[in-house]
């Protein structure tokens, strides 16, 4: 019976095994029969190599047959690194036949980094699911500068009474650096982020900064809870955008800050027949006060009390308290009311000294852009003198001098339109708007030296700070303040040499803050260094220094010297 090859095994193999098969006494087991197989391989290949190196070699072939087409029967060959040559010995195992490679070629190249550098353990970075929530803001961090990680490793809690306490009303650079703190796109605290969201809200509310306050809310996502519909109702209804708040209201009636709410919006939306319903419910079940029960009812029926005497207005009342009172025609003042009631003024509804009073409200705690101010001031000639008609023919006149070019009228006009922005404390917003149109008006004397002063309160403070004018005697520590190098030489009182002490090349962030610094609390060391500089500006000169160097530490230089500047310059406050 023929022997069937085993799969595996050489061809040249199969006639041994066959052989060694044969003795019934000789049955080696499978180890025995592999080391047979490869000591006979090996054996052969000598052989077969010493019988090839005898043989004479075969004549060559024609040139004819070398230029003519291949035979069919033979597979054309292509050429091989691993293919002997003559003259090599034959092998069994395929990479015994590999050539060994040329001494001439460089070694092994790798084409990848090594695995691992060392043997020890390599760091694993953990970070938790809910860190990793959605970034909340109006203004991205490659515009602000702020990592998106602001928050990360501070306690909510700590942050929201921060947000709520830091004093910005005496420096316009404090204002700046906390608008960007609360509309920064920032990812909230792992714990805490609604707590912290409120806060902000709240912030801007309190600066007079409803339409923001509004826009960031509508990113948060306004009806996912109670409190976040209560704040962008709140807004809207200062900004006139109820519509929207109201049609929200309609369709998840559980997030109605109050029954007076869900009457306003039913007869916003034009459902009277359910207000009037409402009304009646809220009447009868006691659910409203009476006294705001009263001004829905002429809110409703407005043809029922047009010869009613006036309600009697409430001290503080909220916002849509405030909006039924306009509603119903007895509008509040709001100068006596909160920052954010102001904005409610801007609108074309309100008269045109309601709007200016309330763009400069607005404008001194940073919350309006100064030209927004610019076009109400010059919107039309001064009904009145006094007051802020005065500001307001000062600022035209002065306007109507820039653009003539002339230096005489320029230098006229300049101090009496300086002292009226005094008046109003808006310098800041002033220099932002002619700065840059003062620099190229050739000024000398008085008129140049407070020009030079402007200058320096706008953005360009540092180009001012190369042209100082001679008759200025805090000239040179102001400029060097403003290239951010002051020295102790240059300055003249206390609050000039702690500002000195904070430029200086071995200033450090105190250790307090360094601390959180190096935990990367970086948002709450911010607010920490703003409220040291508030302490600063009153009078505590070390906190002004510490305040100072930490802005520096964590690379808000222009803060710093924005800063300084102003409370340089700013004197009177």
């Amino acid at each position: 019976m023929p022997t069937r090859q085993r799969r595996g095994e050489s061809a040249w193999a199969a006639p041994l095994m066959r052989s060694a098969s044969a003795g019934a006494a000789f049955r080696p087991n499978r180890l025995l029969k592999q080391m047979l197989v490869l000591g006979l391989g090996f054996a052969t290949s000598g052989l077969a190599a010493a019988a090839i190196a005898q043989t004479p070699a075969a004549p060559a072939a024609s040139p004819v047959a070398q230029s003519g087409p291949p035979s069919p029967a033979t597979p054309r060959e292509t050429p091989s690194s691993g293919a002997a040559k003559p003259g090599d010995p034959l092998a069994a195992i395929d990479w015994l036949a590999t050539p060994a490679p040329d001494a001439g070629l460089p070694g092994t190249v790798l084409l990848e980094p090594p695995v691992a550098g060392s043997a020890r353990r390599p760091e694993v970075t953990v970070t938790p699911l809910a860190s990793l929530v959605a970034p909340i803001g109006l203004v991205k961090p490659a515009s602000t500068g702020l990592p998106v990680d602001l928050w990360r490793g501070s306690n909510a809690e700590a942050l929201a009474t921060l947000l709520a306490s830091v004093p910005v009303r005496k420096s316009p650079a404090m204002q700046s650096l906390m608008f960007t703190l609360l509309l920064s796109e920032t990812r909230p605290p792992v714990e805490g982020g609604e707590r912290l969201l409120l806060a902000r809200l709240d912030r801007l509310m309190d600066l007079g900064a409803p339409d923001p306050a509004q826009a960031l809310a509508e990113q948060a996502g306004p009806t996912r809870s109670k409190a976040r519909f209560k704040r962008w109702f709140d807004a809207t209804l200062l900004t006139g955008d109820e519509q929207q708040a109201c049609s929200a209201l309609q369709d998840r009636p559980h997030l109605a800050p109050d029954y007076a709410s869900r009457i306003f919006c039913a007869a916003r939306l034009g459902d009277w027949p359910t207000a009037a319903l409402l009304l009646e419910a809220a009447h009868a079940l006691e659910l409203v006060d009476s006294r705001q029960l009263d001004l829905l009812d002429r809110f409703l029926n407005p043809d029922v009390f047009e010869d009613a005497p006036p309600l009697r207005a409430p001290k503080s009342p909220d916002p849509l308290t405030f909006r039924l009172y306009e509603t119903i025609g007895e509008r509040r003042p709001t100068s006596n009311l909160p920052r954010a009631f102001a904005a409610a003024d801007l609108r074309d509804i309100a008269g045109w000294k309601a709007q200016l009073e309330a763009a400069e409200r607005l404008t001194r705690i940073g919350a309006l852009n100064p030209n927004h101010l610019l076009g109400l001031y010059t919107e039309r000639s001064p009904a009145a003198s006094g007051g802020i008609w005065d500001r307001v023919a000062a600022l035209q006149r002065f306007e109507t001098a820039l653009e003539t070019g002339s230096a005489e009228a320029v230098s006229k006009t300049l101090p009496k339109v300086w002292r009226a922005m005094q008046t109003a404390q808006i310098e800041t917003a002033f220099a932002d708007l002619f700065a840059d149109q003062l620099a190229r008006i050739p000024l000398d004397g008085q008129a140049a030296n407070l020009a030079w002063r402007i200058r320096l309160l706008a953005p360009t403070y540092e180009t001012a700070s190369h042209s100082p004018p001679p008759s200025q005697g805090r000239s040179a520590f102001v400029a060097a303040v403003a290239q951010g190098v002051p020295t102790q030489e240059l300055a003249r009182n206390g609050v000039e040499q702690a500002i000195a002490a904070a430029f200086a090349a071995d200033s450090a962030a105190p250790r307090k803050l360094q601390r959180l610094l190096d935990n990367g609390q970086l948002g709450e060391s911010i607010l920490r260094a703003m409220q040291l500089f508030a302490q600063g500006a009153d009078g505590n000169l070390g906190d002004l220094t510490d305040a100072l160097a930490t802005f520096r530490a964590v690379g808000l230089e222009d803060t710093a010297r924005r800063a300084a500047l102003q409370l340089l310059l700013l004197d009177h406050r």
